[in-house]
């Protein structure tokens, strides 16, 4: 016996990426609100450009607001869960940060949508982001951890290097410059693996560069094939 589907029918064929109705939504409105801003988008012109009724968009998120959260928490989680899997690796720490940084980078360079310029939206202080700003705090304490452990084991530290101190949050401040740097069309192709190398260069790291880079890679795409809930090329040298 043949079923028929259920489910109310798109206004048109499929046309955003994403293997779900609600990722399809996500890249809509991660376009529209990087493009056009955030106010300025409706949740029907969302519907809209994924090709579905705006009564349908609400079955994946009641607001604006609960899509703007979903975006901004997947700009952070899966560098969190990166984080805490590098925690206890037996690697130097120098690689350790390396990796993070590459793979946070990588996630904010080459994403389609340039998420990241929306950190500082009037509308991103409302509690309703509460989560958010604890992931990226959570990241930015994982950050300094590891960036103080990259200094302890410089001896002696080399000259012009950081004085990081636990408050210290340079090298995350670093990476978080990628969204501009990249809203201004300013930065390499290869900026992730740029900003990784001159994070540790700040910090005195004064190494074999060819060798910390592949063990470094080796660690990043170990890393990149994990599912994020598994957790509660070369460059110019300095």
């Amino acid at each position: 016996m043949r079923t028929t589907a259920t489910g109310r029918p798109r206004l048109e064929e499929r046309k955003r990426p994403g293997n779900t109705a609600r990722d399809e939504v996500l890249d809509a409105a991660a376009e529209l609100f990087t493009t056009m801003g955030v106010a300025a988008t409706s949740t029907r012109q969302i519907a809209e450009a994924v090709g579905i009724r705006q009564a349908s968009l609400y079955h994946h998120f009641r607001t604006k607001n609960d899509i703007l959260a979903a975006l901004l928490s997947g700009t952070v989680v899966s560098s969190l869960s990166a984080a805490h899997q590098l925690r206890d690796r037996p690697e130097p720490a120098v690689v350790l940060l390396h990796a993070l940084c590459y793979l946070d980078c990588r996630l904010l360079w080459d994403s389609p949508w340039n998420l990241g310029i929306l950190y500082l939206l009037p509308e991103v202080r409302d509690p309703q982001f509460d989560e958010f700003h604890r992931q990226r705090t959570e990241l930015r304490a994982a950050y300094r951890e590891l960036a103080e452990r990259v200094v302890a084991d410089l001896s002696p530290p080399a000259p012009g290097c950081l004085d990081v101190t636990p408050d210290d949050d340079a090298v995350f401040r670093m990476v978080e410059t990628l969204p501009n740097l990249r809203a201004d069309g300013l930065g390499a192709p290869d900026q992730p693996a740029r900003t990784a190398d001159l994070a540790v260069h700040l910090l005195g790291w004064r190494g074999d560069w060819a060798a910390l880079r592949a063990a470094s890679r080796a660690v990043a795409a170990e890393l990149a094939q994990r599912p994020v809930d598994e957790v509660t090329s070369s460059t110019v040298a300095p």
